[in-house]
């Protein structure tokens, strides 16, 4: 039987779903760009992409005015209202263990030792090199190859679109 939480996970904190909404509960009705003043890091398109889908879930109702220039505002809707109690716990939760969390992650990130002790790696390249890097573009690279053999430089492929 799947997770009865899942499907409310996927809803309310999908990226930036959960910024979107804190905002529009805390601040009220916005405009699109007084919203996505509010939320540094966030792009037009993505906000766009939230609020369509934030709309059709119904946490979201858009207000087009007819005006010149034409306005549209956007609010959180008496079903969103009903998330404070959930935001509100987490941000109580954060106060009180975000510290630890972070804690914990730095001292699980900082490098070993040999001996177990934790040190700092040689280089950078040390520290990176069997580290996963997330695939952000449709550029790649890929060793170039001299006479059959790996040279030590790379080159850029660009993937097939």
């Amino acid at each position: 039987m799947p997770c009865s939480i899942t499907p409310v996970i996927d809803l309310v904190f999908g990226r930036w779903s959960t910024q979107v909404l804190w905002v529009l509960i805390h601040d009220g009705r916005l405009r699109f760009t007084e919203l996505q003043q509010r939320i540094p890091g966030l792009t037009p398109k993505v906000l766009t992409q939230r609020l369509r889908q934030l709309e059709r879930d119904g946490l979201v109702a858009r207000t087009y005015h007819p005006e010149v220039p034409p306005r549209v505002e956007y609010e959180a809707t008496p079903l969103a209202a009903t998330l404070t109690p959930v935001f509100s716990s987490i941000v109580a939760w954060s106060g009180e263990h975000l510290g630890e969390v972070l804690a914990a992650r730095a001292a699980k990130d900082a490098p070993r030792a040999p001996g177990g002790s934790r040190s700092i790696p040689a280089s950078p390249s040390d520290r990176d090199r069997n580290r996963a890097v997330p695939l952000t573009s449709r550029t790649f690279t890929a060793p170039v190859l001299v006479e059959g053999r790996a040279r030590a430089g790379i080159r850029p492929i660009r993937a097939a679109s």
